[in-house]
């Protein structure tokens, strides 16, 4: 539960610019190889910009914040 926590915490200081643009994240798993999964929501969902905004914003700021992460993937708007 605390590197729950933990990958909130980062996710929770880069929301204010997502919801700037009318999307969002959220965490969906943290799995057992220490990945993280997340799944945007709103305009993030369709955005172009998604996967530059995954690797170079949001990813960099969870493995900066809980370094035991490996990993962060978006999961596809229809995945469980």
């Amino acid at each position: 539960m605390e590197l729950h926590r933990r990958v909130e915490e980062a996710l929770s200081q880069l929301r204010p610019y997502l919801e700037s643009d009318n999307g969002d994240v959220s965490l969906v798993d943290i799995t057992d190889e220490m990945v993280v999964r997340l799944r945007f929501h709103g305009a993030c969902s369709s955005c172009s910009m998604s996967a530059m905004t995954l690797k170079a914003g949001i990813e960099q700021t969870i493995l900066k914040m809980v370094p035991e992460i490996k990993r962060v993937e978006a999961l596809a708007e229809d995945a469980v």
